[in-house]
């Protein structure tokens, strides 16, 4: 027979705590394996679009299955309107609520959010919950939406499920107002499955452990986490840090920046993090919702405080306070457009970390590229006649050096974390498109004593005519270096129709442009800032930069100072002597020279 559950924890012993924590990050991994074996989409079960997780009765995190960072607040938050919506007494074993509101998971109406409530010995102990991202649900195409009526279908928070009985009509509603019905509702199922084992998964452990052994085990777990997240803090000085940096622009007002201020205060064991100087809402697609603004200022903390404490959990966040006002672009209220929610995000936890740079250097790193730097495309596939959507990518770029060493290239944005490029045998196996080109940007990596990664270029010629959309940022804010380390190359774009390229745009966000047979596009994205003065770098390394085709030779003379000789070695004593000539101009950024046009090399096709 079942143990009762019960509202008082038992006390657990250490190994019976690192059990139960095993047990969730396994539940959860579980969940997020069975919805990618069952997803009908590449953005789920290849790009990893999604996060799952388990919640307490009260929807606080208890472990959230590695995946995208900024639904640390958003999926718990929405497992509380749930809540509050319902009440606890119109929730029952069997039933599974949904919504897509953009205003309550804090992103787009993309991400359909399934949530399962888990029973034990009749009572409620807590939610599984699944978010993950649907290719298409209805809205306009290739265009900047100016409001959320725009972008598709709204579901309110609703019951997919009551007590075990599927809610047909609802189904029916969602398929008729979606392009790619069958699809969509492949990964509706696929959600189903994953909440469904978190929920099967975890009453195996606590029929093994006791209800009251794993609320325990929980409870520790969190006031471990939020131990390590104070005396953590404690290393950092007392102080006010702030910084600011900026957004091209939104997509309709070209060459208009949107500013980005953050403030952090530190006293004690307590941060507090101020975001009311982040830009009001804007009328181009690019908003978030008020939790994902919460998410910026809990994924810079997690980063900062508790970067390898598993699983990822309510506790780490004890000591942080977020102010955050509503109806800024990470804020926004109802009806702005939220279709591009993951881009501003991305900076502002860059802007947090270049404030706090100022108080901690050798815990944080440069600027990234910080976008997907993807596009959207849409036409009709000649080897079916049938209409298709999809997004390739992200793109990976480089991420900033750090005051110990250098950045990583070809990574994913620091929103998107677990998520992975689209591999190209997949993309030309479903799609009327060629990949001529993907390789790493030359010189695109700051310049310093720790060189930025280095970001990527992408050439996808089309086989047929579709629609491209980019809604790429960072073009002009380019990822900053620190400590006289160099900026990197931000993000862009080019297009070659009739065998010629195009280059010079405002920004990289071009809107619905038609591409025949035979056009490409190019996608590129920025390198990491530099950490450190250039001229401080081992010239061992830029030597070894320059053989791996990362810097140019031109760049290690003029901006490292490093000498090389026929064989690419170090010509020490020329090395040397150019290094102590003070009669140089300071060199400039890294990766300026590339950003005139495509490379050379580039196939015409």
């Amino acid at each position: 027979m079942n143990e009762m559950a019960t509202p008082t924890p038992a006390k657990v012993d250490a190994v019976t705590v690192e059990i139960v924590r095993r047990g969730l990050i396994a539940v959860t991994e579980e969940m997020k394996t069975n919805l990618m074996r069952t997803a009908y989409n590449l953005i789920i079960y290849e790009a990893l679009d999604f996060t799952v997780g388990l919640f307490t009765k009260e929807g606080d995190t208890v472990s959230i299955g590695l995946g995208l960072p900024m639904f640390i607040r958003g999926m718990s938050e929405t497992v509380k309107a749930k809540i509050r919506h319902f009440g606890y007494e119109n929730i029952h074993e069997g039933d599974i609520l949904v919504t897509n509101d953009a205003y309550t998971t804090g992103s787009h109406l993309n991400h359909f959010t399934f949530t399962m409530p888990i029973f034990y010995g009749g009572e409620l102990i807590g939610f599984t919950c699944c978010m993950a991202h649907w290719l298409d649900v209805g809205g306009t195409l290739g265009t900047v939406t100016t409001d959320i009526f725009s972008e598709g279908i709204q579901i309110p928070i609703v019951k997919y499920r009551r007590r075990g009985e599927v809610n047909q009509d609802l189904i029916d509603i969602i398929a008729m107002n979606v392009r790619l019905s069958e699809k969509a509702m492949g990964d509706l199922r696929a959600q189903i499955v994953a909440i469904t084992t978190g929920e099967r998964r975890y009453l195996e452990l606590v029929t093994r452990y006791g209800w009251g052994a794993v609320r325990g085990a929980i409870d520790v777990i969190m006031d471990q986490s939020e131990a390590l997240a104070r005396a953590n803090t404690r290393n950092i000085p007392d102080g006010v840090y702030e910084a600011e940096s900026f957004m091209d622009d939104d997509g309709l007002e070209v060459g208009e920046p949107v500013p980005i201020r953050v403030r952090v205060e530190k006293r004690g064991e307590e941060v507090t993090i101020d975001l009311s100087d982040v830009a009001k809402q804007v009328r181009g697609f690019y908003n978030s919702g008020v939790t994902t603004g919460i998410a910026c200022a809990q994924v810079a903390f997690k980063c900062l405080a508790t970067p390898t404490d598993y699983p990822v959990n309510e506790g780490s966040f004890r000591n942080l306070k977020v102010i955050m006002p509503m109806g800024t672009v990470v804020s926004a209220e109802r009806p702005a457009p939220m279709r591009v929610w993951m881009t501003y995000p991305m900076t502002v936890i860059d802007t947090i970390f270049k404030a706090m740079a100022k108080a901690i250097p050798d815990r944080v790193a440069s600027g990234h590229h910080a976008d997907l730097v993807f596009p959207n495309i849409h036409g009709i596939n000649p080897a079916d006649g049938k209409f298709y959507i999809v997004g390739i990518g992200p793109l990976g770029g480089g991420w900033g050096a750090k005051a110990t060493e250098d950045g990583v290239s070809a990574t994913v944005c620091i929103n998107d974390g677990d998520t992975h490029n689209s591999p190209t045998e997949q993309l030309e196996a479903k799609y009327p498109v060629l990949v001529e080109r993907y390789a790493l940007r030359e010189d695109s990596g700051g310049a310093g004593r720790f060189r930025g990664g280095l970001g990527c270029e992408q050439v996808v010629q089309a086989l047929a005519p579709f629609q491209l959309t980019t809604r790429i940022d960072r073009v002009h804010c380019k990822p900053w270096g620190l400590d006289g380390g160099q900026d990197a190359a931000g993000n862009g774009i080019g297009l070659r129709r009739n065998g010629t390229w195009e280059t010079d745009f405002a920004n990289a966000k071009v809107f619905n442009v038609r591409l025949k047979a035979g056009d490409a596009y190019m996608m590129r994205s920025g390198g990491g800032g530099g950490f450190g003065v250039p001229v401080a770098r081992d010239p061992a390394r830029v030597a070894r930069d320059v053989r791996q085709g990362y810097v140019s030779r031109a760049v290690a003379l003029s901006t490292y100072r490093v000498v090389l000789d026929a064989a690419g070695g170090v010509d020490e004593a020329a090395t040397r002597a150019l290094r102590a000539r003070t009669d140089i101009a300071a060199p400039g950024p890294a990766g300026a020279a590339d950003e005139a046009g495509p490379q050379l090399e580039v196939s015409p096709g």
